[in-house]
């Protein structure tokens, strides 16, 4: 038995058969933890999802930013972009199993026998983890709500930008859903700015990536996550583990086996 990360999937079904091979992936006895965004930008989201469904008791999904997409499109509280491709999803017969499915996510998972807390885009460095299970709690519970779709629709914006924990209503989960499924680089006081998306050899002087500044995260904590292809880092880099290696990109997949911190990979199939 084992249990395995995988990084941003993407869609790229092939590339995902593939990695199940690598690591020999049996669904009898592993477990999967999934990092978010399963679907979109690959051609096979369907293919992926529907995977992930008939695996559910064998995975932990955390969800990321293109799977919230997925979601406000599916409940029409936002249009469909030109360069989405689940459209597949969308038009499928059992789209109202997947996604309601996909709604029923968290967006943070903490395993306290491998010590690893997994969300998609790493952890907000002014929030222990004791707050960020508090606050993703209160995400999960908007999303599993009937009023479901008017948090949705209340979903794209990047404001607030800083964390106050007065804050209330949508505006506080627009914040918390932004730090935990959009977050690369922020000011030095936590505000986040998200517009950037390049690498780290190019981060404006006045940016800092997230993991840069102090963390209110217990140090022997490991903490996985994804969405930030072009963030190069070792695996592990410290105590993180940044498994989103560019599938989507024509780049690679790839796993890590929390047991005993292998990492394994395959090459983009899409």
């Amino acid at each position: 038995m084992a249990t395995y990360a995988l990084g941003d999937v993407q869609g790229c079904y092939q590339s995902l058969r593939s990695l199940f091979s690598e690591i020999q992936f049996n669904p009898k006895q592993d477990y999967l933890w999934l990092v978010g965004d399963v679907v979109n930008r690959g051609l096979g989201s369907l293919a992926v999802l529907n995977t992930l469904y008939h695996l559910q008791d064998r995975v932990t999904l955390v969800l990321g930013n293109h799977d919230l997409h997925l979601l406000a499109v599916f409940a029409e509280t936002a249009p469909l972009n030109p360069e989405d491709t689940f459209m597949d999803v969308l038009e499928h017969d059992n789209a109202n199993l997947l996604c309601t499915w996909l709604k029923e996510q968290p967006l943070l998972h903490y395993d306290s026998q491998f010590n690893a807390l997994m969300t998609h885009a790493g952890l907000y460095p002014l929030w222990d983890l004791n707050t960020a299970q508090g606050l993703a709690q209160e995400v999960e519970t908007l999303l599993r709500s009937d009023t479901y779709t008017s948090f949705l629709s209340s979903l794209y914006g990047n404001e607030p930008s800083l964390w106050n924990a007065q804050l209330t209503g949508y505006d506080r989960a627009r914040f918390i859903v932004n730090a935990l499924t959009r977050m690369r680089v922020m000011h030095s006081n936590g505000q986040l700015e998200l517009e950037y998306k390049g690498n780290l050899d190019n981060c404006p002087e006045d940016l800092f990536p997230w993991f840069k500044l102090p963390s209110l995260l217990e140090s022997n904590t490991r903490l996985i996550f994804g969405h930030w292809a072009q963030c190069v880092l070792p695996i592990p880099y410290q105590n993180l583990y940044q498994l989103d290696t560019g599938c989507a990109w024509g780049q690679r997949l790839t796993a890590l086996r929390l047991d005993d911190g292998k990492v394994f990979s395959v090459h983009s199939e899409g």
